[in-house]
């Protein structure tokens, strides 16, 4: 086992957000990186969610989900852990969604977070 592979994942990715990031990961730009999600200061409510294709760091926390490894650093695993990552292709709504049990409130957009 890795040292870095969390025994319960930090965050999770549904099928069809896996399917997304298969699809992403197929570009040049993006060959030979993993998904990153994690947390940065700004939004309109405190914090705000963020992915990346990246390198893999020393200290990440590693999962997998139908074929796709995510790299979550320490810092945004305490504000991320339990979270869902989906993706939905409807023209209203559609995009990459987090579904995070530790906030505490969301703004209307869906990318931003009080914990």
């Amino acid at each position: 086992m890795e040292p870095n592979v969390a025994t319960e994942p930090v965050v999770e990715l549904t099928a069809s957000a896996a399917e997304e990031v298969k699809a992403l990961l197929g570009k040049v730009e993006n060959a030979g990186k993993t998904l990153r999600v994690y947390i940065e200061q700004g939004g309109c409510s405190g914090m705000q969610y963020s992915m990346t294709f990246d390198e893999k760091r020393p200290d990440d926390l590693i999962a997998e989900f139908h074929g796709v490894t995510v790299l979550v650093d320490p810092f945004s695993a305490q504000y991320i852990h339990g979270a869902v990552v989906d993706f939905n292709d409807s023209l209203t709504s559609g995009g990459f969604k987090i579904s995070n049990p530790n906030a505490r409130q969301s703004c209307g957009c869906g990318k931003s977070f009080t914990a």
